[in-house]
């Protein structure tokens, strides 16, 4: 049985990996065309309508996540517009290196080794110090009351920088507009050399480079990727590159996903939060190196082994945020009610 033109068992998958992308993107504000586009390359996509279809789904899922997580107050618009101006000089410059190192025949290479040094180096450096400093307690998820958070030392060391004009971020955080356009122009940078949407390495700048909370991380994030994702897509949509009858059972698994996972930033403790995306990350390393060795190699296998670890990693991860978020409601209605039984 089909409808428009594709089988209800793969419209079913579709919303089925939606829903589980939808989880971890209004979570991280990553994780859209990071495990999408493989997943459907896999699937024997044409890489084109894998890309742009990839960045369609990731615009729609970064409109929902964000109305979300300005609900919660999670969202800061200046910091949000800040960093869209240094992105996309960053991008600009990045995509001249490729350029030009694809005119050495150097690119393919260059690139595959960065991205999964990058992915698996940010991966473990999240998680050691996540792990390291969990025994801290619990961190406030008010994005206004950041006195008791731990702010990392480099972000203190930008943050001691005046050069007007000065930024007020919400957290109660001030930072020189010069220093966050750097931090924005490195991370785009990164973000046009390798060809990604970056969201991997925004968030973790945003935390340990600005010093803004995870939470407010992650919704300022996903207010940039509004911007980059939708000009992307119409990009390729121009192209034919976007496949409507992927990208509409995606965003419908999504619509409920993304709202669940903007939700739990909010239940779930900032360390955990940081653990998560750590383990995301060096299981997206694994599943990358591997699909570039499949390839390199002709050994099919092993790209067939690198689409089981993304939707592993996806099960495993999404699972973990919903188990989280549901463990920090129920103790929450616990102390509720012994407040009231008091």
């Amino acid at each position: 049985m089909e409808l428009f033109g594709t089988s209800v068992l793969l419209l079913g998958l579709f919303v089925g990996f939606g829903l589980l992308i939808g989880i971890l993107f209004g979570f991280f504000g990553m994780g859209g065309s990071f495990l999408v586009t493989p997943a459907l390359l896999v699937m024997g996509y044409p890489t084109r309508v894998a890309v742009g279809s990839g960045l369609a789904f990731v615009f729609g899922t970064s409109v929902i996540a964000t109305l979300k997580h300005r609900d919660l107050g999670q969202v800061d618009y200046k910091l949000g517009i800040s960093m869209i101006v240094g992105t996309t000089a960053g991008i600009e410059v990045g995509k001249e290196i490729v350029l030009h190192l694809e005119s050495l025949g150097l690119a393919g290479g260059i690139i595959s080794v960065t991205y999964v040094v990058l992915l698996g180096g940010i991966g473990a450096f999240v998680t050691y110090e996540a792990l390291k400093g969990g025994d801290g307690g619990g961190v406030s998820h008010d994005a206004d009351a950041t006195a008791t958070q731990d702010i990392p030392d480099i972000a203190k060391k930008i943050q001691s920088y005046h050069i007007p004009p000065m930024l007020s971020l919400r957290g109660g955080i001030t930072a020189s507009l010069w220093l966050v356009l750097a931090v924005a122009f490195a991370t785009g940078l990164l973000s046009g050399f390798l060809g990604v949407g970056g969201g991997f390495i925004r968030m973790p700048a945003l935390f340990y480079l600005i010093g803004v909370p995870v939470p407010v991380a992650v919704g300022t994030d996903l207010f940039e990727i509004v911007f980059s994702g939708g000009l992307g897509s119409l990009l390729y949509a121009q192209s034919g590159g976007v496949d409507l009858s992927i990208v509409a059972p995606l965003l419908a698994g999504s619509a409920l996903g993304a709202r669940l996972g903007s939700a739990a930033t909010d239940l779930v403790d900032e360390e955990e939060i940081k653990v998560y995306f750590g383990v995301m990350l060096l299981l997206g390393a694994a599943a990358v190196a591997l699909r570039q060795l499949g390839e390199t190699y002709a050994v099919d296998v092993l790209n067939t082994v690198s689409f089981v670890i993304i939707i592993g990693a996806a099960l495993l991860v999404s699972g973990a945020v919903v188990s989280s978020a549901l463990a920090a409601l129920r103790e929450r209605d616990d102390a509720g009610h012994s407040t009231s039984a008091d």
